[in-house]
């Protein structure tokens, strides 16, 4: 027979162990889902199928609250026989993880192909173009919608129609005179070179001056003149559609005697020109340079002691 002393220790032992067991077993409980079902849930539930018929083996059960089309969808997740909270956890679960499941196939097709090209629609410029376009009815009255032009392309074509008017009226210039001479009524520089060419020497046919500050394109012509020829000021001297330079450029030719050789020989041979006697400073006779030079004709003379050199001076022909 064991003595009192071990029996206490065997008592403590087991005690330890049941509670070591109680312990245990409670974590577990602890962790798992707490059921909220009560005693009265399930007499409710077994009263109710006990009163109900239950449906044939395999045969879902339908929510009839629903509409027609809705209604042939099982409701009873459990198969139990009928339709309680247990049906509505599992659906939602359920739903869950089919949207768990789309979720992962989407990224997973997204790191195959991670670069989806734009909506034709969302592209500017590109692809759909007529999408985001203003539609307006057509002036016939048809009720056919046309896609009304965008402000760029309005603008576009304004400059457009500007540019062809400017060209329009440059030809038109060109056309008065072999040498046009492009200057503001309020230049000096102007007013020299219109000194030079209208009053020193006579011309024939007359140069023809166009005053840009009076003129209705002068800007838009001085704008186009300068990107054709290099020369944005006035004034702007062309003889036969070819610039010569300005003011500065006809004074230094003139006092090299270069200016008339210059002109008689941008004026291909249709130009008569004469220096006037009664211009200040002329002491040398009347030059006079017929409009039919031939081709052997001796170099024309500026100086009765001086014959003119080569000219070196850069020309500009506009297109």
């Amino acid at each position: 027979m064991p003595s009192p002393r071990q029996l206490r220790t065997l008592l403590i032992g087991v005690l330890i162990g049941v509670i070591f067991v109680l312990f245990y077993t409670s974590s577990l409980r602890s962790s798992e889902a707490k059921d909220e079902r009560t005693i009265q849930d399930f007499y409710h539930k077994t009263v109710n199928g006990l009163s109900k018929k239950p449906p044939p083996p395999g045969q879902a059960v339908l929510d009839s609250d629903k509409t027609k089309a809705a209604g042939h969808v099982p409701v009873d997740k459990d198969a139990d026989g009928d339709v309680d909270e247990d049906d509505a956890r599992l659906a939602k679960d359920m739903q869950g993880r089919l949207k768990a499941a789309e979720d992962k196939a989407k990224e997973s097709a997204n790191k195959k192909s991670p670069l989806k090209p734009d909506a034709p629609s969302d592209v500017v410029g590109k692809g759909n173009s007529a999408a985001g376009q203003e539609k307006k009815k057509d002036k016939t009255g048809t009720g056919k919608e046309v896609a009304a032009d965008s402000p760029d392309k309005d603008e576009k074509k304004k400059e457009t129609d500007e540019d062809h008017a400017v060209e329009v009226e440059l030809n038109s210039i060109l056309k008065k005179s072999p040498v046009i001479i492009f200057s503001k009524s309020y230049c000096p520089y102007s007013k020299k070179a219109k000194e030079l060419l209208l009053d020193k020497y006579s011309i024939t046919p007359a140069p023809f001056v166009v005053e840009l500050d009076k003129h209705d394109l002068g800007p838009q012509l001085q704008a186009f003149l300068g990107e054709k020829t290099g020369r944005k000021t006035v004034p702007n001297i062309l003889i036969n559609s070819v610039s010569i330079g300005g003011g500065d450029d006809l004074v230094e030719l003139d006092g090299q005697n270069k200016l008339v050789p210059k002109i008689v020989d941008l004026g291909s041979r249709v130009l008569t020109l004469e220096r006037d006697l009664a211009w200040p400073g002329i002491t040398t006779s009347l030059l006079f340079f017929p409009s039919q030079l031939s081709e052997q004709s001796a170099p024309v003379r500026v100086n009765d002691d001086k014959s003119p050199s080569s000219t070196t001076s850069t020309t500009t022909h506009i297109a």
